[in-house]
């Protein structure tokens, strides 16, 4: 879903709420194991901003700017 709220002067906020198109073919899950194939983290860059990924030691994912 995809939320658009409108303002105006002196009245209260509308909320729109618009659904959105899910994709055709769903994609399959990722290992994040694959994704870090050596070691325990990953770079990865979104928009030109690198983030990292991480496994703990307590097996969970942390990302990370």
């Amino acid at each position: 879903m995809a939320w658009n709220t409108d303002m105006t002067k002196g009245k209260p906020m509308t909320l729109h709420v618009t659904k959105m198109e899910a994709a055709e073919t769903p994609l399959p899950p990722i290992d994040a194991r694959s994704l870090i194939s050596d070691g325990s983290t990953r770079q990865i860059i979104l928009d030109g901003q690198t983030y990292t990924l991480r496994i703990t030691r307590a097996q969970k994912l942390i990302l990370t700017k």
